[in-house]
């Protein structure tokens, strides 16, 4: 059984519970009305019978209770076979009168403070009505204390006044307990559930990273040993050897990132993305600082530079390729510039641009990718430096 089944049934037993108090107090008063003389066998099994109905009533209303439902109709049956119970039995707050105060302590529940309390004062002053009648005809237990009727009356207001506080109080505090206890464990659920997406979208934009720009390599280099294989059967069997090469890093990759433990090199993709490039016959020109990148910056943008590259391989003309990595004290900027805009469109990115704007934005960065108006497509990307996230 699971924590969220065990804290559901403690709830239910917890309101539940009241009913049996109410039963003893009922089979007490009848018993010793009986015997005093103050009760008839057939008023008491009229308020048993009104008693029996409002007992299956309460127990699905606390089912719905357990639900966040208010059953208003139920409430109300409930209400009033308990009130008629009440005035057939004899309304002392120790016997039947006790039964409307159990109504109460369920019925406040899920109405707002200030519903519940007048809800709690109307069904209290109800009771010490019916106490009063109760004195002054004779049918209740404190009828025969001997005590004046005044005192009598104090009697009950005191008892009535303590039910209608601590009742009500004590079930709505359960059935808060209960809603805390669902909501934290939604939020657990809920929790869990996002934390699965994220893995899903961070898993699914891996593979995209790794395999799409490996498999797009792969293409070029086959497309091309293809060529070569009738004009220059060695220099096809360099490209297809660089295939299995890629091959061999693409499982590799793969590999990693199924384990989560991946990170890219950025002057090793560099070289490996200006090859491709070249052998697929764009010209491609690196530009890099001459200091030493901050600690953080390389891995970022090296998965920039795969999926700029893999994108102008996959839906571009391109002719050339430049790409140009520069950084001050406060941020670090990744430009790629490409003249093969005119296979691409500007509202169509791509879920892989997409997968790497949220990996920049993951880090504190952003990237931009859109036509510059001449011809070329520009992606940026730029992080603040020191690099967060």
């Amino acid at each position: 059984m699971d924590a969220i089944t065990r804290a559901r049934r403690l709830a239910r037993r917890m309101l539940n519970s009241t009913l049996v108090v109410m039963w003893i107090f009922l089979v007490m008063s009848t018993v010793f009305g009986l015997g005093a003389g103050t009760a008839t066998w057939p008023r008491a099994a009229l308020a048993t019978v009104a008693a029996l109905g409002f007992t299956w009533i309460y127990v699905r209303v606390v089912a719905s209770v357990m639900e966040r439902r208010y059953p208003t109709r139920e409430v109300v049956w409930s209400g009033a076979l308990a009130f008629l119970s009440a005035l057939l039995g004899g309304a002392d707050p120790m016997g039947w009168g006790f039964m409307p105060m159990v109504w109460v302590s369920v019925a406040v529940i899920g109405l707002p403070g200030r519903r519940a309390l007048a809800l709690g004062a109307a069904t209290c002053a109800a009771c010490v009505g019916l106490g009063a009648l109760s004195v002054l005809g004779g049918t209740g237990l404190l009828a025969q204390s001997g005590d004046s009727f005044l005192a009598t009356l104090l009697i009950i207001a005191v008892l009535d006044v303590i039910w209608a506080t601590a009742l009500p109080c004590t079930n709505r505090m359960w059935a808060w307990i209960w809603s805390l206890a669902v909501q934290a464990h939604d939020g657990r659920e809920a929790h869990t559930r996002l934390a699965l997406a994220e893995e899903r979208l961070r898993f699914a934009r891996d593979l995209h990273d790794l395999v799409g720009h490996q498999l797009s390599a792969i293409a070029v280099k086959t497309e091309l040993a293809v060529r070569l294989a009738d004009a220059d059967g060695k220099a096809a069997r360099a490209e297809m050897s660089e295939v299995n090469t890629l091959t061999r890093k693409a499982l590799r990759e793969l590999r990693q990132a199924v384990r989560g433990y991946r990170e890219l090199d950025l002057t090793a993709e560099l070289n490996s993305v200006k090859g491709v490039l070249e052998a697929a016959g764009v010209r491609c020109e690196v530009r890099l600082p001459h200091r030493e990148l901050p600690p953080g910056v390389a891995p970022v943008f090296a998965y920039a530079v795969r999926e700029a590259v893999t994108n102008v391989l996959k839906h571009s003309a391109a002719t050339f390729c430049d790409i140009t990595l520069r950084f001050t004290d406060q941020q670090a900027e990744l430009a790629v510039r490409n003249d093969g805009v005119a296979r691409r469109q500007a509202d169509d990115l791509g879920s892989g641009l997409t997968g790497m704007g949220e990996r920049m934005a993951a880090v504190g960065g952003s990237m931009t990718a859109r036509p510059t108006g001449d011809g070329h497509f520009l992606l940026t990307a730029v992080v603040s430096l020191p690099i967060g996230g």
